[in-house]
């Protein structure tokens, strides 16, 4: 046994929601060995004593653009059109190595905030893998694919030089450490690209099994703008060309006709929800009940730091249940226990991991230390509860990915933070805010 984590209040998000008081995780060679509410036998090499902590399964966001963490509050108060348009320009300055920098950055963030796995859908997806695979964190990446071309243009997919990306990143990335790191095709969205490289990159990832990440039907103006385009809506428009033999994790999902989510439920597609950086950018979040009774899986992202503001995902989640409630006027509308399901359970899901999501015996041992003797969470009464309406990212005391741990009380033994924001505050920085061209 390597490590136990003793008389803690475990949060299993298994099939029967177990809550276990004062109980025991024994952990080995990254995996969860077993949970009891005895001791296990045997001496283990290292003991946690979780005393007034509660464990709960790693936060999985499966929405991120994490090289963008280097514009947070860049745009915060300017119209979605004027905000596009400023960071689009900054975008246009990053490379390789100031990606990286913002990208370790956003990771770090992540753990402290216990995200145990993150879906990025940016560009710079080498430079992605790489802070990912250095920091120990799980991660889907895709390439933001984009393509600005006629319909009647040419394309090869074997010379296209994102789709070429791709493949390179995909041949090297995929499947990394055990599958800790995978590689999703992906493209921005479909306004702001063609069917050529939708099914291009579809066929690709049927070939290689990868996964599909994209941005869909955020907005009604994007919907009414499909249809009005090429005569279908945005979900019958990608079951037209392939895109559906994939797994696909679509973003947003907000303006879908309910014959669209049936579709995508049959698909088994995931919606992801990002209610705060919907509400930032005043439009309205993903209709989660309806996406759910239509047969799809429904998880939550934060999107980028410019987006959310933080990727603190324990307000995603209190916020999807506050959006819900609203928009149905009642309060029962959405329990907390759906959206702690949303962000573990269903996050595994989206990513297609069945390595985690609970906090079961023979699953890897992806486990956050929540810490309940804050004044904010005394009483409790409800644990389910106090971890949705109580709880914040900064009440995480410690984030381990399989058995490993990336993040306790501050510190970051596999991060070395200074030098990462030096490298983003330094080179980043002055590379997309100095006058030099």
């Amino acid at each position: 046994m390597d490590t136990l984590i003793s008389n803690v209040t475990v949060v299993t998000m298994d099939e029967h929601m177990q809550v276990l008081f004062g109980a025991y995780i024994a952990i080995s060679d990254g995996k969860i060995l077993s949970i009891s509410k005895q001791p296990p036998e045997g001496q283990p090499k290292t003991i946690i004593d979780g005393t007034g902590m509660v464990a709960i399964p790693g936060l999985i966001n499966c929405h991120t653009h994490l090289a963008t963490t280097v514009l947070r509050n860049l745009t915060d108060d300017e119209s979605r059109t004027d905000a596009l348009q400023a960071r689009l320009y900054k975008e246009d300055k990053l490379d390789s190595r100031a990606a990286k920098a913002a990208a370790t950055v956003g990771i770090a963030e992540c753990l402290r905030f216990g995200i145990t796995s993150v879906s990025d859908l940016y560009y710079f997806p080498e430079a992605t893998a790489q802070a990912a695979f250095d920091a120990g964190i799980k991660a889907n990446i895709a390439l933001s694919a984009y393509r600005y071309i006629s319909h009647t243009e040419e394309f090869d997919f074997e010379t296209d030089e994102q789709c070429r990306e791709l493949c390179r990143v995909a041949e090297k990335w995929h499947g990394a450490d055990d599958g800790r790191i995978r590689i999703d095709g992906g493209i921005h969205a479909l306004y702001t690209s063609n069917h050529l490289l939708w099914e291009g990159i579809a066929d690709y990832c049927a070939e290689q099994k990868l996964g599909f990440q994209l941005h869909l039907a955020e907005s009604q103006d994007e919907a009414e703008d499909c249809l009005d385009r090429t005569g279908l809506g945005p979900g019958e428009l990608l079951s037209c060309h392939r895109v559906l033999n994939v797994p696909v994790t679509a973003t947003g999902c907000v303006a879908l006709t309910e014959e669209e989510r049936k579709l995508l439920g049959k698909h088994r597609v995931s919606a992801v929800a990002t209610p705060i950086a919907c509400a930032k950018q005043g439009q309205p979040s993903t209709p989660v009940g309806p996406c759910v009774r239509a047969g799809m899986n429904v998880a939550l992202g934060t999107g980028g730091a410019p987006d959310c503001g933080n990727m603190d995902l324990f307000e995603v989640m209190r916020a999807v249940v506050m959006a819900q409630r609203t928009e149905q006027k009642d309060a029962a509308a959405m329990p907390a226990s759906a959206a702690l399901m949303m962000a573990t359970v269903c996050g595994a899901q989206a990513q297609g991991r069945n390595d985690c999501g609970m906090l079961k015996e023979g699953l890897d041992a992806d486990i956050v230390l929540v810490d309940f003797s804050a004044p904010h969470l005394i009483p409790c009464h409800n644990v389910l509860s106090g971890l949705v309406f109580s709880a914040k990212g900064g009440d995480v005391a410690m984030t381990m990915v399989r058995g490993k741990i990336l993040y306790q009380n501050g510190q970051f033994p596999t991060i070395d933070l200074k030098a990462a924001v030096e490298e983003l505050t330094g080179y980043a920085m002055d590379r997309l805010f100095s006058d030099k061209e």
